[in-house]
């Protein structure tokens, strides 16, 4: 009988620890311990996401072995998130990681953050989804990051553009806290926004060159409308809360797509897909479906399981390291940035 391939990732570039296993290509379990701790504070305070992934990586290893059938002795490579990312929390599952694999002697597998977003999809768990054909065009967007990729294959993608101010996940998670939501903001946005009239606060669409978005005028936008209602009626928010998110929410994902239109158009491509945090967002969802049919475009949208933050993208990213041979040295450090 063959032997298997076996893949452990690892994530721990914010505040979820994750940890999945692939056999032969096929994820067979996925597990993502979150950290409360930081909905009191109202966002992520990196030094106790430092200790929460110090708490919870091994169990969370552990569990995700023991749905896998598989024990640590049959894995053959360790697949880790290298950055970007809080480096705090990137150094706890890098050195459990380069530890594991050096016990081991197996192969270490270093992987980009937002690359693994992007072959989130294909990630195969028995579902029989259609895979995206290369070349493709994919809108990254998370809370830490807004890029517009040209995939032409796993391991060749080219940043087309990008966010120059703030990412789009952040506008929606500091408009949620101006209306005093809780933490994280960006879903209850979401929620709220399906009751409101999204043209019922208009923002303005930022002027940006090329390919590249902007997210700061529409958040400074929109803090002053609230401040402005609040000084003329103190239950503004409360009166008007669907209709601010629905507002906020149209403005963010209307430039997300102008954009992704734009680029599609310009490099010629037949296939637009999402990824990251905010490809869970409805509005969006719903924003890219429509491009798809009056653009002409095939359409790509995660599960939700794998738009946010979990380590079967990097399992899967791993998969495609490994068979490309790019192996990383047992004294590879995470990195908070990565450079394009």
């Amino acid at each position: 009988m063959p032997q298997r391939t076996i893949i452990l990732g690892i994530e721990s570039s914010c505040d979820e620890t994750a940890a999945a296993v692939l056999v032969d290509g096929v994820i067979k379990s996925n597990v993502i311990a979150g950290q409360e701790v930081h909905r009191a504070w109202g966002g992520v305070v990196p030094e106790l996401a430092s200790r929460a992934h110090q708490e919870h990586i091994v169990p969370v290893v552990d569990e995700a072995l023991r749905r896998a059938g598989v024990s640590r002795h049959e894995l053959s490579a360790v697949a880790f998130t290298q950055g970007p990312g809080l480096i705090g929390a990137l150094l706890v599952g890098a050195c459990f990681a380069r530890s594991l694999a050096q016990a081991l002697g197996i192969p270490l597998l270093a992987v980009d953050h937002i690359q693994a977003h992007v072959l989130a999809h294909f990630v195969r768990d028995g579902d029989d989804r259609p895979l995206p054909a290369f070349p493709f065009l994919n809108l990254t967007v998370s809370g830490g990051h807004t890029q517009l990729v040209l995939v032409r294959s796993p391991l060749d993608m080219e940043v087309v553009g990008t966010t120059t101010d703030d990412a789009a996940g952040e506008a929606f998670d500091k408009g949620a806290k101006v209306l005093g939501l809780p933490y994280p903001g960006g879903p209850e946005v979401d929620r709220l926004a399906a009751q409101g009239d999204p043209t019922r606060h208009p923002l303005p669409m930022p002027q940006v060159p090329g390919l590249d978005m902007s997210f700061s005028g529409v958040k400074t936008a929109f803090r002053n409308l609230v401040r402005r209602g609040l000084d003329g009626d103190p239950a503004f928010v409360e009166r008007e809360l669907p209709h601010l998110c629905a507002s906020l929410q149209h403005a963010i994902v209307a430039q997300l797509i102008a954009r992704t239109r734009r680029a599609a158009r310009e490099l010629g491509v037949q296939t637009v897909a999402i990824a990251g945090g905010v490809s869970a967002n409805s509005g969006l969802r719903r924003a890219v479906q429509e491009l798809g049919r009056t653009e002409g475009l095939q359409v790509h949208i995660p599960p939700f399981a794998y738009c946010t933050d979990n380590a079967a993208m990097i399992a899967v990213a791993g998969a495609y390291l490994l068979e490309a041979g790019r192996i990383a040295p047992l004294d590879v450090v995470p990195l908070a940035s990565l450079s394009r």
